[in-house]
């Protein structure tokens, strides 16, 4: 155990914390407060009867929980983690600030005590794929390796079983780091463009807070940017450390020539050996190898291009009925994610889209659904927009709207539609270009309902 976990040990012991929110990445952080010495308080929105085991759990563990609808009304403690999700600027975490308590958050923390290299990737599509890409060829190399930040365990609860040579490989959000103020040894953004503006004040806040993965850097660390997305592009000049660029379009540090990934002269990957398909997924490749280039050899990058058959509700084949290939993409929550992944069929797509509104624009997603969809079912919130961006779509080109588009309330119901609509050779795509929150609690429990519901086809 490090010297700097020790600290941290000595600073909660008999602090009075608050944790905020008693979600599942928060329990393994409320247990370890309590472990070292810290009288631990809980707050959630959710009431005992929804807590259920974890209500009496942490009851005998002595945390003391605040529950219910005015959660937030009364935050008294020397120390905060407040949930990523949750706005800085929170009027009840200012209040708190204001009355002396220090608002922090468990990746921050992660970051102060981290005893081994960190790799970090951030970016509005694409993150997750690059990060578990990064982390399952160092594996394959033979590092030991923590998977943490969106996915995996909370990485402050393992802090301690970390060893120098290591690698923590972390997947960060906007919201993560937003208040950072310290960065990774390497750093990666695979590309920026509109997201969570119904969480952040403006684009500009949202560019800003995915800055941070920089901004810190020193001159020996490393920051692998995207070239081909204009924001990112322009972010090269304010790093201050190595760099490192990547392009599928034009000559750059990482390239594609023809079929193949080249770095430093060198051929390393044949792309029609990547087993998960779409072009993005080639861009993923990329600034994985960018990332790990120092440390894993083109041969281990080969084998898991080979093997590595792709991430949970991310272009998840589900399964192939009456010649209809049936796939998930629940992860895909914003216009840009879904018109990637139409981009990846050249088969006639029978799309179910629809979720909740980010407050982004959806003007771009109507010429690829024109483009690649043979029949269109809405469901969710942004069924209105999502048709009128079609609507303007076949206006703008001067055509008559042909395509079919059906309107449901329930998913069942639209599974069971996209199989009426759906001929031998077509595939069927659930690729919401929304957040789930309208009638889910995560997109994993949206595309769970969906692979569920395919299966008893």
């Amino acid at each position: 155990m490090t010297d700097k976990i020790k600290a941290f040990h000595n600073e909660i012991n008999g602090k009075r914390i608050t944790v905020i929110g008693i979600g599942i990445s928060n329990r393994p952080l409320i247990r370890y407060l309590v472990k070292y010495g810290a009288k631990v308080t809980a707050c959630d929105k959710k009431n005992k009867e929804q807590l259920g085991e974890v209500y009496d759990e942490f009851t005998a563990l002595g945390v003391n929980l605040v529950l219910g609808e005015n959660y937030m009304d009364s935050l008294d403690a020397d120390i905060i983690f407040k949930t990523p999700g949750m706005r800085f600027d929170h009027p009840a975490l200012l209040t708190a600030k204001e009355n002396g308590a220090k608002i922090t958050s468990e990746m921050e923390v992660f970051f102060d005590i981290c005893p081994c290299k960190m790799i970090a990737v951030t970016g509005s599509d694409g993150k997750t794929t690059t990060t578990t890409l990064i982390y399952k060829m160092l594996s394959a190399e033979g590092y030991t390796c923590h998977l943490g930040g969106n996915i995996g365990t909370p990485l402050l609860t393992k802090a301690e079983e970390m060893n120098a040579d290591d690698f923590a490989v972390l997947e960060l959000s906007s919201f993560q780091l937003h208040t950072m103020r310290k960065s990774p040894d390497v750093a990666v953004i695979t590309n920026i463009s509109p997201n969570h503006l119904d969480m952040h004040k403006d684009y500009q806040e949202y560019i800003d807070a995915k800055k941070n993965i920089m901004l810190y850097q020193d001159s020996e660390q490393l920051i692998v940017l995207n070239k081909d997305n204009d924001v990112t592009c322009s972010l090269a000049d304010e790093a201050k450390g190595k760099r490192l660029t990547f392009s599928r379009k034009s000559k750059a540090d990482i390239y594609l020539d023809e079929n193949y990934i080249v770095m430093n002269k060198n051929k390393v990957l044949d792309i029609r050996d990547i087993k998960i398909p779409g072009m993005h997924n080639v861009e993923n490749y990329m600034a994985a190898i960018a990332a790990t280039n120092k440390w894993v050899s083109p041969e281990t990058v080969q084998k898991v291009a080979r093997e590595f058959g792709g991430v949970e509700h991310r272009i998840e084949l589900v399964r192939t009925l009456d010649g209809v290939r049936y796939y998930n993409s629940s992860i895909d929550s914003s216009p840009n994610r879904t018109i990637n992944t139409l981009r990846v069929f050249s088969e006639p797509v029978v799309l179910i889209c629809g979720g909740k509104d980010k407050g982004i624009a959806y003007d771009d997603i109507g010429p690829a659904i024109l483009e690649k969809v043979k029949a269109l079912i809405l469901i969710g919130a942004t069924s209105d927009v999502i048709q009128e961006a079609v609507e303007k779509a076949a206006k703008d080109a001067g055509i008559t709207l042909s395509l079919p588009i059906y309107r449901e309330t329930e998913y069942v119901n639209a599974v069971n539609r996209a199989k009426d609509c759906a001929k031998e050779g077509d595939v069927v795509l659930l690729s919401n270009a929304s957040t789930s929150f309208d009638m889910f609690q995560n997109f994993e429990q949206r595309g769970n309902l969906f692979k569920e519901l395919v299966l008893k086809l």
